[in-house]
């Protein structure tokens, strides 16, 4: 496919708009529920204009084509700062060009347009925002402003093209796409219901009043002041001057990444050197106000520009890219504090630099407007995501134009940037939320937290249960797939919030959490009513060796499918090291019991104080047709230290220890705990608990960014009063002194975290009276060896990976002595797949009740989640959860949100079409679709010319012979074949291709 974008005529632009708002309820996209209308008449000032809000897109990839602008309007913005335009236009960039996972990096600085179809594109929006404001919300006065940018020389700037785009913008009069858009809506006024010829002759030409100044970093200052002189003498021109967050300095940037947790982002000290320093940026801003003031103009700085990074783990094509988001809030919103208490609160200030839902009110009641966005816009939600932030500043907005910067309001502000929780990067911890599924042509709405729990559980579906109120319901769902649901809902390592989509709002669903309330509600009525042993179906029967999670999942599916199940264990109790390791301040001992009482009463026998050394031949001798080994991880590994050994012990027989009885535990005043899952966390917290102790420690060689515990197990610990020790290597423990190497993050290894590197000569000493270490545990093979099971010298054991069959028949294994230390759910999910393996064995047949309990309204439903759309909101951990879940196993278009240009169309049959004359191959979508795929090149594409087509290898089709049944050249899976939308002979073509085509043609004939 081409990275060409085709510009849109006017005439198609209006015709689009009018189509798609009559025939789906929707303008570019954009539904009806999600256009922001003011509730008040309020409003504030900028440059002497009305502003019906303050805030908009900031100059990049949504302010870059008509339709993107239209967008943002519709969705709640007035003020547009244009995409940058230079004398170097219709520039090649390396694609893909975004990145936003989380901070965002882009390798594009200017418009990808020639500069007279930059132009022409900011006029024909200019109309059609004036059209739309009219027709929708039946207003004269214009409440919005055009703020153009330029760059990135003088001499650049004085040419001739960059001149007449300069000028045109402030007065487009005598342009010609100024009077063909004119004239266009002159001729069509038939068309509207509110919109007249007074109406359309008053619309201004004078687009322009202000501009924003963009230069190159490392642009000498006397550049910049003498551009900035120019444009406000000369071109007569409001202006704003954008400054880099560089002028902090390389030291104060270094160490704002490294507290907050982006110590991964690779900074360049020449960045810094080579860039405006603070000093020279005060004396010149000091000049221009002056200068500014002369003329009678206004000027302030627009704060604040991309920051330089390298590219070290090949997240673009390149060498630098550029990095926004919410890593540059802290550092933007402190160099507002900065340059405005140079001027005692008497600097205009134009922000851009993290902005979003959760900061917004504050920033703008410090005075600072307007207030610019990015990279929120490139996240689920896309644009829509305006609509909050509008209707949350709507209240504040007086009328008036702000005269100074309340310097006491933006100081408490910039101090609270480091501690802001939505400003760490520990809020977003997972580098990406992708499954492993390859993205299909069609069809290709699902929920990536399903995909990414071990035993696929309905969340989507027990979630909304639960926020209905039908806890029974949503147990039923729950226990379809787990019959653990008080363990998982209380320790699980929800794999599932990794993947769910609402990391790219703000934080994950608190899945887990909604599991354990519809455990708490549902459980009693479930049981009472709904569960009984099942009738044994077979003669065979299955011995369950070990009655971990493993095994208790796999003894409740056996037996609930019919066969007679033993589950042995050598403890006295059901649980495995849920029971005996992990301490009861994590879970209770009653939640197990609801689990291990719900297998009992599916019929599953139990057998405890079973000799560990069992024998497989003995068990068949007994009448055991399959045996499950669902075996743990049992040897404890030992950290290697210098010194005293007797004082080192291991987490897992500490933890059983604590369990059973902390009488015989004697670790002294001062303990150190080694490692940072969350075994250790336990350990630490565990310790704590032991009388005597004063004090615990966890030693970790990377800094607490990079600890592998669970969130909210390691802030449970510092609440509880655990010392952490940072980038630290233990290397002996001798006479209660132990000693550690100190170390430092160097440069990223091969899985993109900096590595520890021991900083030479440089020791830390810590009284310490025991350690527990706690670097994960080993599993014992010779018991497999001796009954006959293959296990090399590595420890891979002979296993059907599809079965979990062993080499021996009808021995079966699971748990962590198949691939080492697992999760839980990683124990039920074997326990799950040997259960089914077996049953397949027998051929009876595999029980899934308990999904699809909830009657499907898709309207009403479609319409409740589109509400949610776009909308920032804290994690509650209670009912109101149900209300974040976006419900992605229903609906996802998540590729038609982020996509800038509107080029991925969500069609009425809930089929993604992209467009290939609207893409500019940024590759946005590909980052956010869950899939392992990239929809602008895996989607069917519809081309607007047979060169566009040829130019590609998208699977797509063209139109090559318009009519009442038309005629398109269509490629899919390399094959291309020609065929009319209403095929009288049968098409090779898939139904579902076909059905798109038709659709297309009959609903959304305007894409043509």
């Amino acid at each position: 496919m081409s990275d060409k974008m085709r510009p849109i005529p006017f005439s198609q632009l209006v015709t689009w708009a009018i189509d798609e708002r009559k025939t789906h309820n929707t303008i570019f996209g954009i539904s009806q529920p999600k256009i922001y209308k003011p509730k008040s008449n309020r409003q504030i000032k900028l440059f002497g204009e009305a502003l019906e809000t303050p805030i908009g897109p900031a100059a990049g990839p949504h302010t870059q084509l008509a339709q993107n602008i239209v967008a943002s309007y519709l969705s709640g913005s007035r003020f547009f700062e244009l995409k940058t335009v230079q004398i170097l236009d219709a520039l090649e960039f390396p694609k893909p060009c975004i990145r936003a996972e989380d901070e965002c990096y882009n390798t594009e600085w200017s418009t990808e347009l020639t500069i007279e179809n930059a132009f022409a594109e900011y006029v024909k929006a200019w109309f059609l925002v004036h059209l739309l404001q009219k027709e929708l919300f039946d207003q004269n006065e214009r409440r919005f402003m055009f703020n153009m940018s330029v760059g990135y020389n003088l001499e650049g700037i004085k040419s001739p093209k960059v001149d007449h785009y300069i000028e045109g913008m402030k007065d487009a009069s005598n342009t010609d796409v100024f009077k063909e858009c004119k004239s266009y809506l002159l001729a069509h006024l038939d068309q509207f219901k509110h919109v007249d010829r007074e109406f359309i002759e008053e619309i201004s030409a004078q687009i322009c009043t202000s501009i924003t100044l963009s230069t190159m970093h490392g642009c000498p200052p006397a550049e910049i002041e003498a551009i900035s002189k120019y444009l406000i003498a000369e071109k007569k021109l409001n202006t704003f001057v954008k400054m880099n967050p560089t002028l902090l300095g390389y030291r104060y940037v270094r160490d704002t990444f490294d507290q907050m947790g982006y110590s991964y982002i690779d900074l360049k000290e020449e960045s810094f050197s080579h860039d405006l320093q603070y000093a020279d940026g005060v004396a010149m801003l000091t000049r221009l106000k002056s200068y500014a003031k002369e003329y009678n103009r206004e000027f302030g700085v627009k704060l604040s520009n991309t920051l330089p990074v390298r590219i070290s783990r090949g997240e673009l094509p390149g060498e630098e890219m550029y990095m926004s988001g919410r890593s540059l809030y802290p550092l933007t919103i402190n160099l507002a504090l900065r340059l405005a208490s140079e001027f005692d609160g008497d600097l205009k200030i134009s922000y851009s630099g993290g902005a979003d839902a959760f900061n917004v009110e504050r920033i703008f009641d410090t005075g600072i407007r307007p207030i610019t966005v990015a990279t929120t816009l490139l996240k689920s939600g896309g644009y829509t995501r305006f609509k909050q932030m509008a209707e949350q500043l709507e209240p504040q907005l007086d009328g008036q134009e702000s005269s100074s910067i309340d310097l006491v309001k933006l100081k408490a502000l910039a101090d609270s940037a480091f501690a802001d929780e939505y400003h760490l990067k520990e809020k977003r911890p997972v580098a990406s939320r992708k499954i492993r599924k390859q993205l299909p042509l069609t069809d290709c709405f699902i929920d990536p937290c399903s995909v990414g729990c071990p035993i696929g559980q309905d969340i989507p579906e027990y979630i909304r249960l639960v926020g209905e109120g039908r806890y029974q319901d949503a147990f039923e769902v729950i226990v379809a797939r787990n019959p653990l649901p008080f363990i998982t809902g209380t320790i699980c390592n929800h794999n599932c919030m990794t993947k769910c989509t609402r990391l790219d709002y703000e934080e994950p669903i608190q899945i887990r959490e909604m599991k354990l309330i519809a455990a708490n509600k549902g459980y009693d009525s479930y049981v009472q009513e709904r569960v009984k042993a099942q009738p044994v179906k077979t003669k065979a029967k299955v011995a369950v060796i070990g009655a971990g999670p493993s095994g208790l999942a796999a003894g409740y599916f056996l037996a609930q499918a019919g066969l007679e199940v033993t589950i042995m264990d050598r403890r006295e109790r059901a649980g495995g090291t849920v029971e005996y390791v992990i301490p009861d301040f994590r879970i209770s001992r009653e939640a197990i019991a609801k689990d291990v009482k719900l297998i009992e009463k599916m019929g599953v026998k139990f057998e405890f104080g079973v000799n560990p050394h069992f024998s497989l031949q003995g068990l068949q001798a007994q009448g055991y047709t399959y045996i499950y080994l669902a075996l743990g991880a049992a040897k404890t590994n030992l950290f290697q230290l210098e010194g005293d050994k007797d004082k080192v012990i291991g987490a897992i027989p500490f933890l059983e220890q604590f369990n059973t009885s902390q009488k015989p535990l004697k670790p002294g005043k001062s303990v150190a705990v080694i490692g940072g899952g969350n075994t250790a966390m336990d350990a630490a917290r565990a310790a704590l608990r032991v009388n005597g102790v004063e004090q615990v420690y966890i030693l970790y060689r990377r800094t607490k960014a990079e600890m592998p515990a669970d969130r909210e197990e390691l802030d449970l610990a510092l609440e509880e009063g655990v010392v952490f020790k940072e980038c630290l290597a233990p290397l002996s423990l001798s006479g209660g002194k132990l000693i550690s190497q100190k170390m430092e993050l160097g440069q990223p290894d091969e899985s993109g975290r900096r590595r520890p590197v021991a900083i030479a000569g440089a020791k830390e000493e810590l009284a310490v009276d025991t350690v527990i270490t706690a670097i994960g545990e080993l599993v014992d093979y010779e018991v497999l060896r001796k009954n006959g099971i293959k296990v090399d010298e590595k420890g891979h054991i002979a296993c059907d990976p599809e079965t979990l069959e062993t080499n021996v028949k009808n021995v079966y294994l699971g748990g962590d002595a198949l691939y080492g230390p697992a999760t839980v759910v990683m124990g039920i999910a074997q326990g799950t797949q040997a259960a089914r393996a077996i049953v397949a064995q027998e051929g009876l047949s595999w029980k899934e009740n308990g999904s699809a309990t909830i009657p499907f309204d898709s309207e009403k439903r479609l319409l409740q989640i589109s509400e949610k759309k776009g909308v920032l909101k804290e994690a509650s951990a209670d009912l109101g959860e149900a209300e974040r879940c976006l419900e992605c196993n229903t609906v996802c278009n998540i590729c038609t949100e982020v996509c800038p240009n509107r080029a991925n169309i969500a069609l009425a049959t809930n089929q993604i079409l992209h467009v290939d004359g609207m893409c500019n191959e940024c590759g946005n979508c590909a980052i956010f679709c869950p899939y392992a795929g990239a929809p602008y090149q895996d989607k069917f594409t519809l081309f607007w010319s047979e060169e566009d087509f040829e130019n590609s290898q998208n699977p797509g089709f063209v139109c090559i012979e318009p009519g009442a049944n038309p005629k398109f050249k269509v490629r899919l899976d390399g094959k291309v074949e020609i065929i009319r939308s209403e095929q009288e002979g049968k098409s090779s073509l898939p139904e579902e291709a076909l059905e798109i085509i038709q659709t297309v043609v009959k609903e959304y004939s305007y894409l043509f």
